[in-house]
């Protein structure tokens, strides 16, 4: 569940960058959150994957939409549907390689904290007091 809502949050948090900024910050920003998103639905399908194989997974998925983009192939599907546009985009551009990385590092980061925060240490049993006396042996 946790995940699905890393999910939300990260589209609210896309949608609001486009809304307040502009130029290369919304650019760069919207495409490490790309990576973020891809994190949060990896760890969505496959939530006992380590943090690290869940953002390795979202980078190289990452990676591959921007590489299929030379092909003009995502080009040709955004023309014609807006859904194509937002998940495939359009257009090759080399800068946004290092921005999924940057996305891929800051799911990892989350994930890492998220599993560490929910991981309690088991309670450890309180050592016998010396004036408990001899324990029973145990029956066989």
């Amino acid at each position: 569940m946790v995940a699905a809502g890393a999910g939300v949050v990260t589209v609210a948090a896309g949608l609001g960058v486009r809304a307040v900024g502009d130029g290369a910050f919304a650019k760069y920003a919207g495409s490490a959150l790309y990576t973020v998103l891809l994190c949060a639905l990896v760890a969505f399908c496959a939530p006992r994957a380590r943090p690290v194989v869940v953002a390795a997974t979202a980078l190289a998925l990452s990676w591959a939409v921007e590489l299929l983009q030379l092909t003009g192939v995502p080009a040709d599907l955004s023309a014609r549907s807006a859904v194509a546009r937002l998940v495939l985009g359009s257009t090759f551009n080399a800068p946004d390689l290092f921005w999924y990385a940057v996305g891929a590092v800051a799911g990892w980061a989350v994930h890492t904290g998220v599993r560490r925060s929910s991981t309690v240490p088991p309670a450890s049993s309180p050592a016998p007091s010396p004036s408990a006396g001899p324990r029973p042996a145990a029956s066989r």
